[in-house]
């Protein structure tokens, strides 16, 4: 089994002359792998490479100011987070990563902002850089635009109207990651990842990674197989909401990172995690649960789904107004 390739040519804009195709390639990726490519995604090359130039030079900052600018200091968890700092499979040793969180930039009047909904607010920045943020805004501008088409690509594929989730997804949560992992210690044991096994908590994944390698993702039959990079394609994967949206029939799969194969160089790549407006309610849609059935999931909202999954990770208590990217 392979994670396969999907070409968006003539797919990126509502109407195109073959969403239809591509809509059922993504159903087929969706019920198998819950990954794929995407080449032909209308983000430009050089904005990608200005994105991972950014990551460079943040995570190259001295560690007293990446402390400075920690998670620990936002309520929404912007900034920089430690080596260490999240174990993402609980079977395993800490995870071997060091990230930088930023996000859309929100209005202090906004209602979300206000009411201090996770991902609602202000991204910590450090000043020495003062490009980062504006370089960043344009990244998650081009990849927002990215994700609603293919949660609109999402929507042909289980056969509902190419606007379903628009509805959904007017004021998303978003989260754009920045992450360096070390070269994977000679003297790791088999517990020790960059990112231990785990699925991703929102709807979509927009993944750039560089030419390294390390990705690796679980098929259906259980086996591990490689998401080699391959130039110009973004990896996608579905997240936990995207089973609950649709009764079980797509898959979020596990997926794990070591950094073998970059010759002790660290490895950096970039997820930009897209999820809906808070307050969106995500429940079996039409057509997926069977006649005479009930769903398979209890119907919540986007933001109570994140936050039990932030919640799990994180070790953090409840807090009914919190939700996690």
């Amino acid at each position: 089994m392979s994670i396969p390739v999907i070409d968006l040519a003539g797919a990126l804009a509502p109407g195109g002359p073959r969403r239809i195709d591509v809509a059922r390639q993504i159903r087929a990726a969706a019920m198998s792998a819950g990954f794929f490519y995407v080449r032909n995604h209308g983000v430009p090359p050089d904005l990608v490479a200005r994105q991972f130039d950014t990551a460079r030079r943040l995570m190259d900052l001295p560690l007293a100011r990446r402390e400075a600018l920690s998670i620990r200091h936002s309520p929404i968890m912007r900034g920089f987070e430690a080596l260490g700092a999240q174990t993402l499979d609980e079977h395993a040793q800490p995870d071997l990563k060091e990230s930088f969180y930023c996000g859309m930039d929100w209005p202090a009047d906004h209602p979300y902002v206000v009411a201090g909904y996770q991902t609602y607010g202000p991204s910590q920045w450090p000043e020495e850089l003062p490009e980062a943020r504006t370089q960043s805004q344009a990244y998650i501008d081009a990849l927002n635009k990215l994700s609603l088409r293919l949660m609109q690509l999402l929507a042909l594929s289980l056969d509902l109207p190419e606007d379903y989730f628009d509805a959904s997804c007017r004021e998303p949560m978003v989260t754009l990651r920045m992450v360096r992992y070390p070269a994977h210690p000679r003297e790791a044991d088999e517990r020790t990842f960059g990112a231990g096994a785990h699925t991703d908590w929102g709807a979509i994944t927009v993944l750039a990674q560089d030419g390294h390698g390390g990705l690796e993702v679980q098929m259906p039959d259980g086996s591990w197989v490689p998401a080699t990079p391959i130039p110009d394609t973004f990896v996608v994967n579905l997240g936990d909401m995207i089973p609950r949206w649709t009764n079980g029939l797509y898959h979020s799969n596990p997926h794990r990172v070591r950094n073998l194969y970059s010759a002790g160089a660290p490895r950096y790549s970039i997820p930009f995690f897209y999820e809906p407006d808070f307050l969106a309610r995500i429940g079996a849609v039409p057509g997926t649960v069977p006649p005479g059935e009930t769903p398979k999931f209890h119907p919540c909202t986007a933001g109570e789904h994140l936050k039990e999954m932030y919640a799990k990770t994180y070790g953090l208590k409840h807090r009914s107004a919190e939700a996690a990217a």
